[in-house]
């Protein structure tokens, strides 16, 4: 658990089910100013929690606060919040310009036209702000949902898998404008499945595997505690004596054995280092190698990190 002095956020022994589906099981964390990477696979649990720090779901257990307040029910709370979710919600024959000041709208916001602008000028869409939505790229779309989530002056933003479908130099953009508010003094939590969105954007992060906090702490903490875990890996190749002859001599592996199906089954606490390793030794030795795979379900996402990282 991640130790803030004094917390924005606090989940404490929070688990949320439904019916017999244990989406987030019994996590506890704080969550202090500046960005907190919430990282872990599609469906690991990540957007239920954010909808339950947003108020938005209630716990099954647990409590969450904000700012020291119960967030279920607060309507006074929310206006300090900022949420953008996962999924598209604009109206194409709005121009964005227009959408944002409805969000502004509905938020109560005062001298409405200039927080309007401002929002727009931060994501860098006021040359488009006068299209409609539906003539925007996805990416575009993004950012001004995003001027949306920011036209009332949020304390909190709460980001969904935010780059989706931006380019390059839109990321670039998002990444400085994320930095820009956090040393403004901004929280954000910004939820992603994508390993070096985290690791660009992230001063803390809370890797969610399984519905439960697998770790948490700086980049390098994380992979370092991943590292230390160990992973059995399976290997299918063209000659696998040969194969593990040299792989039992990587610095990266524990141990190997053959399994019945003459598959090798390699244990390794360092999987990162593995996924060079491996490819090398087999290209050098002339072995073709057909699959490599976690045999650990409850970490197969994680290992799929470390090796599309």
């Amino acid at each position: 658990m991640s130790t803030v002095s004094t917390p924005v956020i606090r989940v404490d022994g929070v688990s949320r089910w439904f019916g017999s589906v244990v989406a987030v099981s019994d996590v506890t964390f704080d969550i202090g100013p500046g960005i907190t990477g919430l990282l872990g696979p599609n469906g690991a649990g990540k957007t239920t929690l954010l909808r339950m720090m947003t108020g938005l779901a209630a716990t099954s257990s647990g409590k969450i606060t904000v700012f020291g307040q119960h967030v279920r029910d607060n309507p006074p709370l929310y206006r300090r919040l900022g949420v953008m979710s996962e999924h598209e919600t604009v109206y194409g024959f709005m121009t964005g310009r227009e959408f944002v000041s409805m969000m502004g709208r509905l938020r109560g916001v005062e001298l409405l036209d200039n927080a309007v602008d401002h929002a727009i000028e931060l994501v860098d869409m006021a040359d488009a702000q006068h299209r409609p939505l539906d003539t925007y790229s996805r990416g575009m779309r993004q950012r001004m949902r995003l001027a949306a989530t920011l036209v009332h002056g949020p304390d909190i933003l709460f980001l969904d898998e935010p780059l989706n479908g931006a380019d390059p130099r839109q990321r670039v953009h998002f990444k400085r404008l994320l930095q820009q508010l956090a040393a403004a003094g901004k929280t954000i939590v910004l939820s992603s499945h994508i390993l070096e969105e985290v690791e660009e954007l992230a001063e803390t992060v809370l890797l969610i595997v399984n519905g439960k906090l697998a770790a948490s702490g700086g980049f390098r903490a994380i992979r370092a505690a991943l590292n230390q875990r160990p992973y059995h890996v399976r290997v299918v190749c063209d000659d696998p004596r040969r194969l593990a002859a040299g792989i039992v001599r990587l610095p990266s592996v524990d141990a190997v054995h053959m399994d019945p199906d003459g598959a090798l089954v390699v244990l390794s606490r360092n999987v990162t280092d593995l996924q060079v390793e491996l490819p090398r030794l087999a290209q050098a030795a002339a072995i073709r190698l057909r699959r490599v795979e976690p045999m650990d379900d409850s970490l197969e996402s994680v290992f799929g990190y470390l090796v599309e990282g």
